[in-house]
């Protein structure tokens, strides 16, 4: 194996980038269920409003457990808070803008199954993070991203 590929190897594999995965994951988990438990609860055609609120719920879990967990950031001091919050939603407010657009779209113009893009739409929003965060990661993410989420949004699905 070349040193260049280890190299790329070990940078892929090590604490933080797993847990990123990981929390990411669990991110990914927060915003489907309550975007599904809002449908539920509000019905679907409030699907902007509920896919707002699962995406605020989303936000806050991925900002406490990437700040303890992945970076092990421990500083709670107002001035701490006041630079990382904004940094970490800012790089996710495109993704959002994003994914309200995929949403209004299958609800108005495509009669998609709003689940199906709200799953396509947070796949974006965790490319962005992604992207915004670990450029190395992105690269396979992306591929797996184009693989599952388009046939997902599909109106055939």
């Amino acid at each position: 194996m070349g040193s260049s590929l280890k190299k790329l190897i070990q940078k892929l594999v090590n604490r933080e980038t797993i847990l990123y995965l990981v929390f990411g994951g669990l991110t990914t988990l927060v915003n489907l269920a309550v975007f599904w438990l809002m449908n539920r609860v509000l019905g679907e055609d409030l699907a902007l409003v509920n896919n707002a609120a699962a995406f605020v719920a989303a936000v806050i879990f991925a900002y406490v457990t990437n700040k303890i967990f992945v970076f092990e950031s421990r500083s709670w001091s107002a001035q701490t808070l006041r630079k990382e919050i904004p940094a970490f939603v800012g790089a996710r407010l495109f993704s959002f803008g994003l994914e309200e657009l995929l949403l209004w779209i299958s609800k108005d113009v495509i009669q998609v199954s709003r689940f199906s893009v709200t799953v396509l739409g947070v796949t974006v929003t965790v490319q962005v993070a992604v992207l915004s965060s670990s450029s190395v990661v992105s690269v396979p993410l992306v591929a797996v991203t184009v693989m599952v989420a388009f046939p997902a949004a599909s109106p055939f699905a």
